[in-house]
């Protein structure tokens, strides 16, 4: 008898020595490494939602093609995103947020606005018009009208910020005489407005006539602040 309960009870333990070596195995996974596996999943689920959503525009794009292209199951998206929304507010956070948080550092800069104002059209050529960041414009400018609840998040995460900075830069420049007209200072947007032009541009017409976003910054910016004699430039 005292054999057989000894075995009874050899038998009961067996699966909870399993169970915690078990448990150990899973302990010995790094916490770190888990980490970097949802970064990256998360990484390929906001690439594959950018595709999409360039490709399809925000209406027509379903979040099983997303999921498709970003090579997990439909549900994953949901770990990370509430919804098809969110998934592309959180595209602007990530790829345009440090951008317009560059812009408001500009203000700690003591020099002409001139050659602030070349340094931020640097920073949108080489940062936003030669890489897929320009998709997000063009298609808050296709679909806004269509979708004002994500108009209103792109305005109040970027443009809102991207405008104070650059009104009090303008202000300063008034203050200095660096402006050909003071009243450039009550409307920032016409430091952008080439911006805007040169993604419509390319979207519709650069097949045909294509357009040289740099020298037509500098146009712009003569007509702002004036021409810059030949040599001056950095």
């Amino acid at each position: 008898m005292t054999r057989f309960t000894t075995g009874r009870r050899e038998r009961r333990r067996t699966p909870v020595r399993i169970r915690r070596s078990g448990a150990k195995m899973r302990q010995a996974v790094p916490p770190d490494g888990r980490k970097a596996r949802r970064a990256e999943r998360r990484e390929a689920i906001l690439a594959a939602a950018l595709e999409e959503f360039s490709a399809r525009g925000f209406a027509a794009t379903r979040l099983d093609d997303v999921a498709q292209r970003a090579g997990v199951a439909k549900g994953t998206i949901y770990l990370y995103f509430r919804d098809k929304e969110s998934l592309f507010q959180d595209i602007v956070r990530t790829m345009l947020s440090p951008l317009v948080g560059t812009i408001e550092g500009v203000l700690e800069i003591d020099a002409p606005m001139r050659v602030i104002a070349e340094e931020i059209g640097e920073l949108f050529v080489r940062e936003v018009y030669l890489t897929r960041r320009k998709d997000i414009i063009r298609l808050m400018l296709a679909e806004g009208p269509r979708f004002p609840a994500l108009a209103e998040f792109y305005y109040r995460e970027v443009l809102a910020r991207v405008i104070a900075a650059v009104r009090t830069l303008l202000q300063r420049a008034v203050e200095r005489g660096e402006l050909r007209n003071a009243a450039i200072a009550r409307f920032p947007q016409l430091l952008a407005a080439p911006g805007i032009v040169a993604i419509l541009w390319s979207e519709l017409f650069d097949r045909f006539e294509p357009l040289d976003m740099r020298a037509l910054m500098q146009a712009h910016f003569d007509l702002l602040f004036g021409t810059i004699k030949s040599g001056s430039r950095r």
